[in-house]
């Protein structure tokens, strides 16, 4: 009775739930490679200082206006440049981290999905 009990429709649950995971695998790859390939830009000072950085977390570019260039304030540009480069970084963190939640959150209504380590 046990065994005819377990059959009752869990193999076809586990079975859907197994497609589901794996399709939602391959799309969080195929984002996670579309979002390394993207930039992100901002800016500081009024767009004194422009930097740019990957999906891939690194710098790709850094764009410093002539009047910002004081060689007897040489911290305020250091600031405008940190303060760039966390912006930029924040901005793809934030997207990257919307873009998978949106492919996880298709896993809603499985309920449970999270006591298999998903």
């Amino acid at each position: 009775m046990g065994k005819k009990g377990f059959s009752g429709g869990m193999p076809g649950n586990m079975s859907q739930l197994m497609k589901q995971a794996q399709r939602m695998q391959r799309q969080m790859e195929e984002k996670q490679k579309e979002l390394e390939t993207k930039e992100w830009e901002a800016t500081a000072g009024g767009g004194a200082v422009k930097v740019r950085v990957s999906g891939q977390r690194e710098l790709t570019a850094i764009e410093i206006s002539k009047d910002v260039v004081d060689p007897d304030d040489v911290e305020m540009l250091q600031d405008l440049i940190l303060a760039a480069a966390n912006e930029a970084l924040r901005n793809m963190e934030s997207e990257t981290n919307a873009a998978m939640g949106d492919i996880a959150g298709g896993l809603g209504g499985l309920g449970g999905f999270g006591d298999f380590g998903f």
